[in-house]
């Protein structure tokens, strides 16, 4: 086998793009292509920080969160076509699986392509799933917890304030999956995280660790309950946070709000202006300004000066400009304070955000469980979500941080409920949008299994399909349904192992039989039981292809080959692959082919004629 050749098999490591940004500034710095710090320290010389003390975040298991972030995955998504609807239309995904793992199989397809990121972690309260045991040591424990694996079943645990490792743990949960989010952001792309005060501020010390303190945008209060709770002991808990970040603060901007109705009632116009409704601002200010102190005399004799510590906003000669211009209100009797008027048609069209988010505009929890319950059926109570958000509220961040026709991505990986999912699609029938959403949820079992609702994904996956019945069988009073039918349905992929025979290193070295049956395995490295969708998405996935890449199925020299991106890549999954279909795809010229290891039987020489043909073609050639 042509070790050129080879497809790798694992996800994207997180810092293959950094270290090779690092090797192009200081080339020096490397030997044998592995970094030498030392050497890095001499060349920065002077940047480096010596101190021992400095100010950082750290906790107990930073570490191994840092190596739970870096060790690769090798599963796959594998789609489930009886969930979904309308896969092949389609662009809307949701993923059962941990999210962690999930996040690392998105790297290479979704790196720097998300526009909006939303997530409502576990609060650590103490009351709610943190993760399951040991659920960091990777995709073998996800397998054995969701029962792919013969063995029994990794045991959930919830975080009590009495552990040891209260907050340590909570950290070391969210640190990896937050550092492999930032990968997924676009320049101008931004996040949005629900907390509250047990944890907002470790949260806010680790945003700035991963993105960075000069990158913080703000954090949004908002008010989630609409009365007061008199059975607190200390205070009523009225409002949740929610930290806003930017990939690149000088690079992204909000969104103006859309005006309301009673924005725009408090312009009127009561002298008949024919520039249109206004309303009247104050012409003084506290800022001092050298040329904003003078007295003004009104046309009935009245003399007018700013107060006490204030003074006016323009020169002398720039309000007599604009009182000439009718851009002064003196009252209906002439004797008031003058006043600016600002014309309703001279405004900007939108509203700047604010960061105090009320129940009335935003909503609040009781209509977030009223939502739940209309388009998911609990035969248990126990099973309805106490921390479930409302639509209304994501959808204020989709107006802040996402254009309706921007063909834009948004992601939540704590997806809970699917309200993001519901929030999206919503969004897009009021507005026309085209944007996607892409929601990973952990199977979490439920505390009474039901007949149909076992697990939290559950319960996403029911509430996302309701969703889109309603849409098709209710559009009265949507405004834009025609605009976003196309857009009416979700994928939905499962977290798996490989279809790929995984080659186990163990102690191969000294074991020449155990070589010998690896090798016997792996003359046909694909398990049995994989079909060509679940392989053709798996080579999408580990190419670099977003799951919503155009796929054909498309005869080649009398054999099936897949256009990928409209024939910028091919993929034969033929056993037995001929040289007249090889010669078919080079034929066609794509980017890259991919085809599978065993179609070449070992005929090694056969190999690599096709190498270097495809070489001669330029064309990327790769097996698996």
């Amino acid at each position: 086998m042509l070790p050129e050749t080879r497809m790798p098999l694992n996800s994207l490591s997180p810092n293959a793009d950094r270290l090779a940004e690092l090797k192009a500034l200081f080339p020096e710095a490397f030997s044998e292509n592995r970094l030498d710090f030392d050497r890095l320290k001499q060349v920065l010389g002077e940047a480096v920080h010596t101190d021992r003390e400095r100010y950082g975040l750290n906790w107990a298991g930073k570490t191994n969160a840092i190596h739970a972030l870096q060790s690769l995955s090798v599963g796959t998504l594998k789609p489930d076509r009886n969930a979904s609807v309308n896969f092949d239309t389609t662009e809307h995904m949701i993923i059962e699986g941990d999210n962690l793992e999930v996040l690392k199989l998105l790297q290479k397809s979704y790196f720097g392509k998300v526009k909006m990121i939303y997530i409502d972690p576990p609060y650590n309260t103490g009351n709610e799933f943190i993760y399951p045991d040991n659920f960091r040591e990777g995709l073998e424990d996800y397998l054995k917890y969701t029962g792919q694996l013969s063995a029994e079943g990794t045991a959930t645990t919830s975080n009590k304030e009495t552990d040891g490792r209260y907050h340590s743990n909570w950290l070391s949960m969210m640190y990896p999956r937050i550092f492999l989010a930032k990968n997924l952001l676009r320049d101008d792309g931004v996040v949005f995280i629900s907390i509250d005060d047990h944890e907002v501020h470790n949260l806010r010390l680790l945003m700035n660790e991963i993105f960075g303190e000069e990158n913080f945008i703000a954090t949004v209060i908002w008010q989630k309950v609409y009365s007061p709770k008199n059975t607190a002991m200390h205070f009523s808990e009225d409002h949740d946070y929610i930290v806003v970040y930017a990939r690149n603060a000088e690079v992204w901007r909000p969104e103006l709000l859309p005006r309301g109705e009673e924005a725009n009632a408090r312009y009127i116009n009561p002298d008949n202006d024919p520039r249109g409704p206004w309303k009247p601002s104050d012409l003084t200010a506290r800022n001092y300004y050298s040329n904003g102190m003078y007295e003004i005399v009104s046309r009935t004799g009245q003399i007018f000066k700013p107060a006490v510590g204030t003074y006016w906003r323009s020169s002398y000669d720039k309000f007599l400009e604009l009182d000439r211009d009718n851009r002064i209100w003196w009252g209906s009797d002439g004797k008031n304070m003058p006043s600016l008027k600002r014309f309703l048609s001279e405004v900007k069209q939108g509203i700047t955000p604010q960061t105090l988010w009320d129940y009335k505009s935003v909503g609040h929890t009781q209509e977030a469980k009223q939502e739940l319950l209309e388009f998911v059926e609990f035969e248990d109570t126990q099973n309805v979500l106490n921390s479930v958000k409302p639509t209304r509220l994501i959808q204020r961040m989709l107006q802040i941080a996402t254009e309706p026709d921007g063909e834009d991505i948004v992601v939540d990986f704590f997806a809970g409920s699917g309200t993001t999912a519901h929030a999206v699609m919503r969004q897009n029938e009021e507005d026309g949008g085209n944007r996607q959403y892409i929601c990973v949820q952990l199977p979490h079992r439920l505390p009474k299994p039901e007949r149909r609702l076992k697990t939290l994904f559950d319960i996403t996956t029911q509430r996302v399909q309701r969703v889109i019945n309603k849409y098709d069988e209710d559009t009265s009073k949507l405004r834009f349904a025609g605009d976003t039918k196309r857009n009416r349905g979700v994928k939905v992929f499962r977290l798996a192992a490989s279809n790929f025979k995984i080659w186990e290193d163990g102690n191969l070295e000294e074991d020449a039989d155990a070589v010998a049956a690896q090798l016997e395995l792996f003359a046909d490295n694909l398990l049995p039981d994989a079909t060509p969708e679940d392989i053709l998405f798996e080579i999408l996935i580990k190419a670099g292809y977003d799951l919503n890449v155009s796929r054909e199925e498309i005869t080649v020299a009398g054999q099936s080959v897949y256009s990928i991106a409209e024939g910028r890549q091919l993929v034969c999954l033929e056993r037995d692959i001929t040289r007249e279909t090889l010669a078919g795809m080079i034929a066609r010229k794509p980017e890259g082919v991919i085809c599978l290891d065993e179609a070449f039987h070992g005929d090694d020489a056969l190999l690599t004629n096709t190498l270097l043909q495809m070489q001669d073609a330029g064309i990327r050639f790769q097996t698996i």
